[in-house]
């Protein structure tokens, strides 16, 4: 994996409690639609965080899962399945909360 793969989103931590919700309806069926994806394990993980959290995701938990969402296939498993950490820490709370599912 590369090391610049993975940036910090502008506006603060994904999840933060000042963020507003998106509200958006095309926006949140861009994001679902780029989370399906040729690894069925990818597919499980990322339709589970959506149907959790599709209705509370702020701009910076999207800009976050949209830079994940960037990552080739074997890439993105790696880093939820805990193969490899991500080279930003700003991302861990994002991806603690995916390999919970």
């Amino acid at each position: 994996m590369e090391a610049p793969l993975i940036a910090a989103p502008a506006g603060g931590a994904p999840g933060s409690a000042a963020a507003a919700p998106v509200r958006d309806p095309a926006r949140l069926a861009r994001i679902r639609w780029r989370c399906r994806r040729g690894l069925l394990e990818n597919d499980i993980i990322l339709a589970r965080f959506l149907d959790a959290r599709a209705d509370g995701l702020d701009d910076a938990t999207v800009a976050m899962l949209d830079r994940l969402l960037d990552l080739p296939d074997n890439d993105l498993w790696d880093l939820i399945a805990g193969r490899v950490e991500p080279d930003d820490a700003s991302v861990r709370p994002l991806l603690d909360e995916l390999r919970a599912l």
